[in-house]
């Protein structure tokens, strides 16, 4: 079993906690990586793009003039893509983006995203983070005791806990390149098995340069991903 060390909000060392090597101290697959990346991008995409056809556009089906003797080019319809107002030739539809993969898959990007970040020291393990109340300062402050850099972008994840960590999520809200997300409660298969933690994402993590997670989120991962 790998060893990180536990800090709280003062950035003092508390103790240390065991992590399960099969999550946090696997070689990173990056081709997955990858891949659950553009899962989740393309997920975002609406897709509702449209654009109507000459069989779409308003306007008469007539033919505007004879096709002969007119002195005109000939046309057959005042819908004609070539005509103002007329409808558009191979232009987009709505369509799907989204992307599928494989429940396997996506948990080895998410243990390949966690031990890239350990491995780099860029894991932080809180012992607790909760605040009174929302406050931007209080925040600040411990990311001053953590060391961590204003310039560098930071990523909270903390456990489902009801409203308790609400306040967290509201400090975080002003502070450029901080951002907190709430894990949500592991949701349950037909056999009654966790199968994933909603909020815990390959994007976010490798889209900030330092991950803070709490020894309660570390056990429920272990519990979901191991």
């Amino acid at each position: 079993m790998a060893q990180a060390d536990v800090v709280n909000m003062a950035g003092q060392k508390v103790g240390t906690v065991e992590l399960n090597e099969t999550i946090f101290n696997v070689e990173p697959n990056l081709d997955v990586m990858f891949r659950y990346v553009n899962m989740q991008l393309a997920g975002r995409r609406a897709g509702l793009a449209a654009v109507k056809t000459r069989s779409e556009v308003s306007g008469g089906g007539r033919k505007p003039w004879a096709q002969k003797h007119t002195g005109r080019a000939r046309v057959g319809s005042t819908r004609s893509p070539l005509w103002r107002h007329g409808g558009v030739i191979h232009g987009p539809k709505p369509k799907d983006w989204s992307i599928k993969m494989t429940k396997k898959m996506k948990k080895v990007a998410l243990r390949s995203a966690l031990s890239l970040r350990l491995k780099e020291g860029n894991l932080i393990i809180l012992d607790d983070l909760k605040f009174d109340r929302p406050k931007t300062r209080e925040l600040r402050n411990v990311m001053g005791n953590l060391g961590l850099d204003k310039t560098q972008k930071t990523l909270f994840i903390l456990p489902w806990q009801k409203d308790e960590y609400q306040n967290v999520r509201l400090s975080g809200k002003n502070i450029y390149g901080v951002k907190v997300i709430i894990a949500d409660n592991p949701g349950n298969s037909a056999n009654g098995n966790k199968t994933n933690i909603d909020g815990l994402n390959v994007y976010d993590i490798v889209n900030h340069e330092k991950l803070v997670i709490t020894t309660d989120l570390v056990r429920k991962i272990e519990e979901v991903l191991g």
